[in-house]
């Protein structure tokens, strides 16, 4: 597999999280244990600029998300319960816990820093510190949609479709809806390996990735908004600390103003750019992992 030549030292797991569920993982390194959650369209595989100099450090577990990589991919229910972030959340738990961590740190990009919103919102005790990459609250970039944001984020709203358009649309050419997501961001596809891009084309084109991919969107403009409203209206807000760090080229940083939006959701919140776009992981590891280590430190 293309990950193991990006992730020499690590093992690869794959965990059962649920009846019929399964995640794709790999761990390595030695140290307190530490989360790392990918984005859309992409897989574990974004990590490999950074995952070595953590794992000097931390024992860095890596999961593909429900529905992206090598993890299971399930028919989405009516109401995409199975794709919400809660889900997906469990999902995370499940592969923390089967590893033998109960609490742990989360460094996390895009859905997978979606994921870990609700992850450190619904389960607090197991979520230490959080490093967010390149988003703001998911109801605070819904409830704030301008044309500008719609125009560069169009992804959201096409693969919120209904069933099947969007998915018979990125099965037709898997590989070239990864060209043309990732390649129209502010770096083009210059900035990444040729290898980690031929593992997310190999993933898009897996049976199953496109429903899944769209039912984790469809799930974040439903049930993922309702989950995020209950928590707004009953007080709920995180704890722990919290570091938010997006690219000053990339639109979020355009359209959003991060730090207000976190700290209307979190107690402890920190941050600011880091010059790049918004695949920070692998345009800027070492601006990433200079603000990150300390954060992340005791």
């Amino acid at each position: 597999m293309t990950t193991s030549e990006l992730f020499p030292g690590f093992r690869p797991e794959r965990i059962q999280v649920a009846p019929g569920i399964d995640i794709q993982a790999i761990v390595g390194g030695s140290g307190p244990p530490l989360l790392l959650l990918h984005g859309h369209p992409q897989t574990h595989a974004i990590w490999h600029r950074v995952a070595p100099a953590l794992a000097e450090r931390y024992t860095v577990v890596a999961c593909d998300l429900r529905g992206y990589g090598d993890s299971s991919k399930p028919a989405g229910e009516p109401d995409h319960a199975n794709y919400s972030k809660r889900a997906m959340a469990l999902d995370a738990l499940a592969v923390m816990r089967a590893l033998g961590f109960e609490s742990f740190r989360v460094l996390a990009h895009d859905r997978g820093a979606r994921v870990a919103h609700r992850l450190a919102a619904d389960h607090p005790q197991a979520v230490l510190k959080m490093a967010l990459l390149d988003i703001a609250p998911t109801l605070a970039m819904y409830a704030q949609t301008g044309e500008d944001f719609a125009r560069a984020y169009w992804h959201w709203f096409f693969l919120i479709q209904p069933s099947p358009l969007p998915e018979r649309l990125i099965e037709a050419d898997p590989a070239a809806y990864a060209v043309d997501v990732m390649g129209r961001r502010s770096g083009g596809l210059k900035v990444f390996d040729p290898r980690a891009l031929r593992e997310y084309q190999r993933c898009l084109a897996l049976p199953g990735t496109a429903h899944g991919i769209c039912e984790d969107y469809r799930a974040a403009a439903g049930i993922d908004l309702e989950h995020d409203r209950a928590d707004r209206e009953a007080g709920k807000r995180l704890a722990m600390p919290l570091l938010v760090l997006w690219g000053e080229q990339g639109v979020v940083h355009r359209c959003f103003d991060p730090l207000k939006e976190w700290r209307e959701v979190a107690d402890d919140v920190q941050g600011g750019t880091l010059p790049c776009g918004h695949y920070i992981a692998e345009e800027a590891p070492a601006a990433l992992l200079e603000r990150v280590l300390p954060f992340l430190s005791d």
